[in-house]
């Protein structure tokens, strides 16, 4: 986001309410169990980890990506602290809108999209990617239990802490309605960035849907071999994002619903942008870093589907943050609550 929206003054202030406090400790022990878990594999711990678990023939790779995860997660404590903490309302915009929309993005899928998955294998789905190249798990179910449990704690909890200090902070910039909104000197390039993500949303969100209903066409012989209920829940779940970031990116910049709440956009451009741009960037790093065997590399249609993904994200985010910096800036009008 904009420098524009300018930082607060620290101040000692209130004591911190209790629900506060209480989601801020939420928040921290819902790290703990991921991060105790990484840094027992980093030490090369196999604690988790069946016999045959294709993750035993990454090494290199695969502490790496552990140590990146961990520090990924360990962000997540400084956040509940940044937003509890008197020092946390002198901290830029930029620093800590851009760490909570990727926090957003990586959280919001998983949030979303486990509890589907044994919605799904409760009426007789089956789990996938849980298999590699010999059909052998590469972590216990427990595993996902505690890790994917941790992460919906974490992501209820900092979403709740951020809605609050951004409504004590920021709560400005998002009254009203679309209609109370003239145009702003920023809103040709707004417009244009929307409507170049609703342009490019159209291959990856084709791929998507087609995985969605059960179609091969683009995946590698590893994914299609091991395509279970879940693969088919979280594609269904980025053609939603897809739709959501670019329906927000669209009408923040032509704002065609008068009635809408402002909102309303930004939740939909915010979100939906963070899930597909964070979880594009990822799978396309994953790939790169942990190459595997041949059936299961990403193929070309699937690397574009991810790096469209990533492009269409990161424009609804150029849409969402003009829009806020040009409210902060004062270039529309601020409706009275």
């Amino acid at each position: 986001m904009s420098q524009t929206l300018a930082p607060a003054v620290a101040t000692a202030g209130p004591a911190l309410p209790r629900s506060r406090r209480l989601l801020r400790a939420a928040a921290v022990v819902a790290c703990l169990p991921y991060l105790t878990l990484k840094t027992l594999w980093v030490a090369g711990s196999r604690v988790g980890m069946p016999e045959g678990s294709p993750l035993l023939d990454h090494g290199t790779a695969l502490v790496v990506a552990n140590v990146v995860t961990v520090a990924m997660d360990g962000a997540v404590i400084v956040l509940a602290l940044l937003l509890t903490r008197p020092w946390g309302r002198a901290v830029p915009a930029w620093l800590l809108m851009a760490p909570m929309w990727i926090a957003a993005g990586l959280l919001a899928p998983v949030m979303a999209g486990y509890p589907l998955q044994l919605l799904v294998r409760a009426f007789g789905g089956s789990a996938a990617g849980t298999s590699g190249g010999g059909g052998e798990p590469f972590l216990h179910d427990w595993v996902f239990a505690v890790v994917y449990g941790g992460f919906i704690l974490q992501g209820l909890a900092l979403g709740a802490l951020f809605c609050l200090y951004a409504r004590d902070r920021w709560g400005h910039l998002w009254r009203g309605r679309l209609a109370d909104l003239p145009a702003g000197p920023t809103e040709r390039a707004q417009r244009a960035a929307a409507v170049a993500a609703a342009v490019l949303v159209l291959f990856p969100l084709t791929l998507r849907a087609l995985w969605a209903g059960g179609g091969t066409t683009g995946l590698s012989a590893g994914v299609v071999a091991e395509r279970g209920s879940d693969f088919h829940v979280l594609e269904s779940l980025y053609v939603v994002y897809l739709l959501a970031a670019v329906t927000g990116g669209l009408l923040l910049a032509f704002r065609r619903v008068p009635a809408l709440p402002v909102r309303v956009p930004l939740v939909l451009a915010g979100i939906g942008s963070g899930a597909v741009a964070c979880w594009g960037g990822w799978m396309a790093a994953a790939a790169v870093v942990t190459q595997g065997d041949a059936a299961h590399r990403p193929t070309g249609l699937m690397l574009l589907a991810y790096a469209g993904q990533m492009t269409v994200g990161l424009l609804v985010a150029l849409v969402a943050a003009r829009f806020l910096a040009a409210r902060s800036a004062g270039a529309v009008r601020h409706p009275a609550p």
